[in-house]
């Protein structure tokens, strides 16, 4: 039978159920389609840097497959009309592929269904367990994590799949181009690489080699990258690992050394991994919504102002510490979990800008980038997601007196911009200003 797999976020050969049960096929044709991520505003395109990982994970991945004899083939467009057009021109008997959340992603799958004239397998995504495994449906997801979290504290992780040694070939009247150069190159204050070797390499250093994960509850904060973050996110958000293989990791360094509360701390992140990633698929297009997902949740009164925005974007604020944020952000394609949420915290409670603005330009930059994780994360900050208490206002000068005490990061990053004045006015737009009563 001849058979295609389309990759999507599972760059991998290990743990990778989708790939491997496609194994038993006798011609067996292996697509990745690029295709430029559609946020709601109109930030178009990928960041120089989200571009040069995404790329280096595709070549290490058809690196790996082309010493088991096979092939990635590369393309550009739109999957549900590329794939039926292969299927139709190749005889293709049936097509596998795994889930992700996201509007267009499920609507994607729906149209695949309507046009393939063969099967269409849809196995699941990058999660610790699959679907038939979680202790409540969809429909029953909690909104808040806590109780998703003691819900799965007697589940355990699925187990890791070894790759495959072999694989069926590809069918011969293929013909495969060379993948996209990337622009850009590994920045010098976050040098990874692409690819599930340098994953996971990354992940035995960080857990069995320097042990960072002793003290990863004290240091996870550290506004740099490798100061204290595990920064397995590249390639956990590409599939180029699965998070089976960072749990059974964890739970391995457990068995031969005594965990403590910064080994449950790192496994705690899966879990939020997890839960952003099912209330996604459970939310659906309400991922997107500016009042978000919850069932009461408060409009939030907001105003597009393009010149905050734009400042907010370039790292030209009145906020040194925010600024530094988001230029780390723009060179690297990296921000830490804290850095975010201070980020966030300023468009959202002080400039006062709609919340998927700024979910839509992390979605351009972050080399780490997930659906789930991102929207889900804007959502809790705003106040319209999973925070029981109603969203997150940092006090941005005690943020940065508590992680940037000294002003290094800041400087580094040259967060200190002149001041601004709050408008620009010209005759064409002159706006009221406060106690102006317009007569």
């Amino acid at each position: 039978m001849r058979e295609l797999y389309w990759l999507q976020h599972d760059l991998r050969l290990q743990d990778n159920p989708g790939l491997l049960s496609h194994c038993a096929a006798t011609e067996l044709l292996l697509v990745y389609i690029w295709q430029e991520p559609q946020p709601w505003c109109n930030l178009r395109g990928v960041g120089a840097q989200r571009r040069r990982l995404l790329l280096e994970h595709l070549g290490a991945l058809r690196g790996r497959l082309q010493e088991l004899g096979q092939d990635l083939l590369f393309l550009e467009g739109r999957p549900e009309q590329i794939l039926p057009a292969l299927v139709q021109q190749l005889q293709i008997e049936r097509v596998g592929t795994s889930r992700s959340p996201g509007t267009y992603e499920t609507r994607t799958l729906e149209q695949l269904r309507d046009r393939l004239p063969v099967p269409l397998q849809v196995h699941g995504g990058n999660t610790l367990l699959p679907q038939t495994a979680l202790p409540m449906s969809l429909d029953e997801m909690p909104r808040h994590f806590t109780p998703f979290r003691r819900a799965l504290e007697s589940v355990t992780a699925a187990s890791v799949v070894p790759a495959p040694l072999q694989l069926p070939p590809p069918p011969a009247a293929v013909r495969y181009h060379a993948l996209p150069e990337a622009a850009a190159t590994p920045p010098a204050a976050l040098p990874i690489r692409g690819g599930s070797q340098a994953g996971q390499r990354r992940l035995h250093q960080f857990i069995f080699g320097e042990q960072r994960v002793l003290d990863y509850r004290n240091t996870r904060n550290c506004l740099d990258p490798l100061d204290g973050s595990s920064t397995l996110s590249p390639w956990l958000a590409s599939g180029a690992l699965s998070a089976r293989e960072v749990a059974s990791s964890i739970a391995g360094f457990e068995q031969q050394h005594e965990g403590n509360d910064s080994t449950q701390a790192l496994y705690l992140e899966l879990l939020w991994r997890e839960f952003f990633h099912w209330r996604a698929l459970a939310d659906g297009h309400r991922l997107f919504r500016s009042t978000g997902s919850a069932p009461q949740s408060k409009h939030r009164f907001c105003t597009f102002e393009p010149r905050a925005f734009a400042r907010w974007c370039q790292g030209d604020t009145d906020f040194p510490l925010v600024n530094a944020l988001i230029r780390q952000l723009l060179a690297t394609g990296w921000m830490s979990n804290r850095g975010r949420q201070i980020a966030a915290s300023c468009l959202i409670n002080e400039l006062g800008l709609d919340w998927r603005y700024g979910a839509a330009f992390f979605e351009k930059h972050l080399i780490d980038y997930d659906v789930g994780s991102n929207y889900g994360n804007w959502q809790y900050i705003a106040g319209v997601g999973a925070d029981p208490r109603g969203g997150r206002h940092f006090n941005l000068a005690k943020q940065a007196a508590e992680h940037d005490p000294d002003g290094l990061f800041t400087a580094k990053w040259g967060g200190n911009r002149p001041s601004q004045p709050l408008y620009v006015t010209d005759a064409a737009d002159w706006p009221m200003m406060p106690g102006d009563n317009g007569s």
